[in-house]
């Protein structure tokens, strides 16, 4: 079982997405994580905190990822202003972008906006990592969240993000297995990223299951996420007890 919450350790993308919050709260937050025995995958906060990363050194020597959002996260800002937005972050020192699908226009059957729109987010993304978030809870049918899914991967997004986490339904087990059927479909590497309701560790590694089942990979970092604001404490404790 330790080998295992170390897998999931190194699976987490630690979330911290509330509102409102402030410098100190993240400071504190950030210093937590630093100073973390197991370290996760990624980080994944609001873009004008991105600054505050530069007082901890010790993620200069790691390869722990830098993630923020943007289009976050009602989906609905033009390109132009995401496009400015994924620039600021890298410039700030993101590695690690989560874009917000423009669902709403998915669901009006407005594809080609949709194509569009992840084609630009892409390119001024450039090498940075690239998760779409295509909000799935908000998708009314399964046929929705598998052509969004289909639209991210052939966007060349390197992963596929669930939800935000600030509608009403998260990551379901229907919408789970919708998506990584369709991953696991791709011609190429896409990442599954589970975010959304996700914060026990029997969840947690339920999808870990779920996600080695459907894609017969090995779950690791480059292939799968688990993003949670409340879930790395818990898991923290467990590892300890586990040692």
């Amino acid at each position: 079982m330790f080998e295992r919450l170390t897998q999931l350790m190194s699976l987490l993308d630690v979330t911290r997405l509330q509102q409102p919050d402030d410098v100190q709260g993240v400071r504190h937050w950030l210093q937590q994580v630093a100073q973390a025995k197991h370290q996760p995958a990624a980080i994944c906060f609001y873009p004008e905190y991105l600054p505050l990363v530069a007082e901890f050194p010790v993620w200069q020597q790691s390869r722990l990822g830098i993630a923020t959002v943007v289009n976050f996260p009602s989906g609905q800002q033009s390109i132009d202003v995401v496009s400015q937005q994924i620039t600021d972050a890298l410039a700030a020192g993101a590695t690690e972008i989560d874009c917000v699908l423009p669902y709403q226009e998915l669901m009006a059957g407005k594809i080609g906006g949709v194509k569009s729109f992840l084609h630009d987010v892409r390119q001024a993304t450039g090498s940075a990592l690239l998760k779409v978030i295509i909000e799935s809870g908000e998708l009314i049918t399964c046929q929705q969240v598998a052509k969004a899914t289909e639209l991210v991967i052939e966007s060349q997004a390197d992963f596929v993000k669930s939800s935000t986490g600030k509608v009403p339904v998260g990551l379901t087990d229907e919408a789970a297995e919708v998506m990584l059927t369709v991953i696991a479909g791709a011609d190429r590497l896409v990442g599954f990223k589970a975010s959304g309701g996700i914060r026990t560790l029997a969840q947690a590694l339920a999808l870990m299951e779920q996600y080695e089942r459907i894609t017969g990979r090995q779950a690791q970092p480059q292939s799968l996420r688990i993003g949670a604001s409340t879930l790395f404490q818990e898991l923290c404790q467990a590892l300890q007890e586990k040692a």
